[in-house]
């Protein structure tokens, strides 16, 4: 018979090698232990007491004594009396976790509002629970990244070990980083090390605050949006959480999706790139130019020199006749600039368009001869 695997038997609460020795009874009647042990590839004392095991189940049953033989009681009627006793069990736990719980909350009082929020007042318990609530989680944990940061650094470590091991399982992970964070090494380095291990991450400017989701059911979210030692709340409120994934949907569509890990390969001056606009790394500079990144964070993120990324705007400005970032920004959306290179790029460009500002009354004036904007980071 095919084997199912040994996971089939987790929720009867018997041990994956006493299920190997029920599967083998049920098609191998009347074997001794000896057989049974070597079927299944164990020792003879292992199996002997899983046989035993077995019997106090009532799965399996002894139908001789010299020598002694098994075989499997009929499974259906066998192994549903066995659940119905797992599910008698369950109920109990179940009662007594209430118990606990009305325990827990009456000695932490002071942090608890109701049973929709608790109040993480320390460090340790942030990083405790969020710890536990990541490791928890089955389907997808959401992520709004800003500074001031509650977690210690030294607890970085850990939490990247626990987020690949979630991922390796079948979560994903998605996160929108504020565009002011990557000023800061460790956020930087959190977040190429998220998307090396399969997450997802965009940027944006303006976050209205951090948050993190685990599965939809839980939520941690600050007290107070610029005091990391006010503490943070626990949010297990479905109306709230429903709003909190709302709000972070909505982040998550207007944000930039951030994939660059290391800098292009060499590539050609802006006056010799394609006629439909700039190359891609010119566009990635303006993707996060115009999301408010100053030249410094933007060179971080790029992994370019400060200097190369103050040429490459200059230069997008030249093209454009802009002198200021705003005037960049607002005139390389109109031409497709902020697109991927690319037919979908070249689509949105405007029909010859001339590589001056257009003499539209609506856009900010590009004021007297182009030269090179200011790119003062």
């Amino acid at each position: 018979m095919t084997e199912p695997p040994d996971s089939s038997w987790g929720g009867t609460g018997l041990a994956p090698l006493a299920g190997r020795i029920l599967e083998h009874l049920v098609s191998h009647p009347e074997s001794s232990a000896a057989e049974v042990a070597s079927a299944v590839r164990t020792s003879p004392p292992a199996a002997g007491r899983a046989l035993r095991t077995l019997e106090a189940e009532l799965l399996a049953v002894r139908v001789s004594r010299q020598p002694v033989r098994w075989s499997a009681s009929p499974p259906r009627p066998a192994l549903t009396s066995l659940l119905a006793r797992r599910r008698e069990e369950l109920a109990r736990v179940e009662m007594f976790a209430e118990r606990l719980h009305d325990a827990y909350s009456s000695a932490s009082h002071h942090r608890f509002a109701s049973d929709q929020f608790e109040i993480l007042d320390t460090e340790k318990r942030v990083t405790a629970r969020y710890t536990h609530l990541l490791r928890a989680s089955r389907h997808e944990v959401l992520h709004l990244v800003m500074p001031p940061y509650v977690a210690a650094l030294d607890a970085v470590p850990h939490r990247m070990s626990t987020q690949a091991a979630a991922i390796r399982g079948g979560v994903r992970f998605r996160s929108v980083y504020d565009s002011d964070t990557f000023t800061d090494d460790v956020s930087l380095e959190t977040a190429r090390q998220g998307i090396a291990m399969g997450g997802e991450v965009r940027l944006s400017s303006g976050l209205p605050m951090k948050l993190v989701l685990f599965d939809g059911t839980s939520a941690i979210m600050p007290l107070l949006k610029d005091d990391p030692t006010a503490g943070s709340l626990l949010v297990h409120s479905p109306t709230l959480l429903h709003v909190l994934i709302a709000l972070f949907e909505s982040v998550w569509e207007h944000g930039a999706p951030w994939e660059h890990d290391a800098p292009p390969a060499p590539h050609p001056t802006f006056a010799a790139a394609r006629a439909d606009g700039p190359d891609e790394r010119t566009r990635e500079i303006l993707r996060l130019m115009e999301l408010g990144m100053k030249d410094d964070a933007i060179a971080r993120v790029m992994r370019l020199s400060r200097r190369t990324i103050q040429k490459h705007i200059g230069d997008a400005g030249l093209a454009l006749g802009a002198r200021t970032r705003f005037q960049i920004a607002l005139l390389a959306q109109e031409r497709g600039w902020l697109l991927p290179a690319g037919p979908a790029a070249a689509a949105a460009a405007p029909s010859g368009a001339a590589a001056t500002v257009p003499g539209d009354a609506q856009r900010p004036p590009a004021g007297p001869t182009p030269g090179r904007p200011e790119t003062a980071g």
